[in-house]
């Protein structure tokens, strides 16, 4: 089972489209795909059409359990309305979880020891990271083997990624596993110098972890998030989608 994060402590930068697009693609490439919502905002459980008020589960609810395992963690796994495509849904109450359970010991390794009892049930797993470090972050960088960063590509977004790269380092020396890095280059506009000018500076700055490509301004994602299915499903040769099949081409090379 691959378990990919998609993580940046800036937000509006494209998380959550990136983790439904390359979800999509997955399914219609005929993987079972699990994504798992960790923003306490639930942007990724509402684009599935779920109200995080009326769940009859969450993870909040999943990091409060006694005993992991298949048939503990089974049942906070929402079917959406695409065969083979999943969901862990977020919940406000996650924004307490700190405060609450922060300082329980093993609190770092929840979301890994349930996705591991899951591990049969899933070809890929996509974790939609909140834009803060705290218990869910670090959850989802512990259990996962790539870290996926979407980067608008503007000037204040590569401030965003040097704070990330450095929380990154500092988990890498806690981590038992090594994981990889995936920069990707987010809201690309090639008619605007500030565009062009970050995407320079991302590839110069960090050569060896930045896709070459780019995914470009899109308004078809918006589209797709109003009748709540994946950009694939609904636009499937849009530029933007093409973007995200030849970023999954690239990623299912790397692994």
């Amino acid at each position: 089972m691959v378990v990919w994060s998609i993580a940046n402590q800036k937000g509006g930068v494209g998380k959550t489209t990136t983790t439904i697009t390359l979800a999509g693609l997955l399914n219609q490439r005929s993987k079972r795909v699990l994504m798992v919502d960790t923003d306490p905002h639930g942007s990724l459980t509402t684009y599935l059409g779920y109200d995080s008020d009326d769940l009859p589960c969450s993870l909040f609810e999943l990091f409060q359990l006694p005993t992991i395992n298949k048939a503990t963690v089974s049942p906070f796994v929402l079917k959406s309305d695409i065969p083979g495509l999943d969901i862990i849904p977020a919940h406000m109450s996650l924004a307490t979880l700190d405060r609450v359970m922060g300082n329980r010991s093993g609190m770092g390794l929840v979301l890994k020891r349930a996705l591991a009892a899951l591990k049969d049930e899933y070809d890929y797993v996509l974790i939609d990271c909140p834009p803060i470090l705290g218990v869910m972050m670090v959850n989802a960088l512990a259990a996962s083997t790539r870290i996926l960063i979407p980067v608008q590509t503007e000037f204040l977004a590569m401030k965003g990624l040097e704070r990330m790269m450095r929380t990154l380092t500092i988990m890498q020396r806690n981590k038992p596993s090594r994981f990889d890095v995936t920069i990707i280059p987010t809201m690309y506009d090639k008619r605007t110098n500030a565009s062009l000018q970050t995407l320079m500076d991302l590839k110069s700055t960090y050569s060896d972890q930045v896709w070459a490509s780019a995914v470009p301004i899109d308004t078809k994602f918006r589209d797709a998030s109003l009748k709540r299915m994946p950009p694939s499903f609904v636009s499937p040769n849009s530029r933007g989608v093409f973007a995200y099949k030849t970023l999954l081409n690239y990623l299912e090379r790397l692994a």
